[in-house]
């Protein structure tokens, strides 16, 4: 070990330790600020290649008409094409929520007219005032 770091004092570089559990510690002579740049850039590039997972939100009412629901499942259908997540919720005011199955109707539906490219993570929960569900991209094909 003394002869190492003489070699490397002579180089005018660092011994770094690469592997110290290795039976002997396997060590490099090199530039340490060199080394620790290499690694943080590879780091940064790796992390630059990860996609992170939003949930986006779409929200609609029981009385959301039919056209309204067909642009808010187009905009659903691009944040999906992007590898997110969405969470289609019906909120429910007043006297909406005696009849849940309108909201979970409006609800299902949306999740048929992205079955192509979605599938629901869990059925469509009653949450308060709230009526909601998941849809993650990538969709189940039945065998024919």
């Amino acid at each position: 070990m003394p002869e190492a770091i003489a070699k490397a004092e002579l180089a005018g570089l660092d011994l770094v330790e690469i592997a110290p559990n290795a039976e002997p510690p396997v060590c490099k002579i090199i530039d340490y600020g060199k080394y620790r740049y290499q690694m943080t850039k590879k780091e940064k590039e790796s992390k630059k290649s990860q996609h992170q997972v939003k949930v986006k939100e779409i929200k609609i009412k029981p009385t959301t008409d039919e056209h309204d629901i067909q642009v808010k499942v187009k905009h659903a259908r691009e944040f999906i094409a992007k590898g997110d997540k969405v969470r289609i919720t019906c909120v429910f005011r007043g006297r909406e929520l005696m009849h849940p199955e309108i909201g979970k109707k409006a609800v299902d539906k949306i999740c048929e007219d992205l079955s192509d490219i979605a599938t629901p993570e869990a059925e469509a929960r009653l949450m308060g005032r709230n009526l909601s569900t998941v849809l993650a991209p990538g969709s189940k094909k039945k065998p024919v």
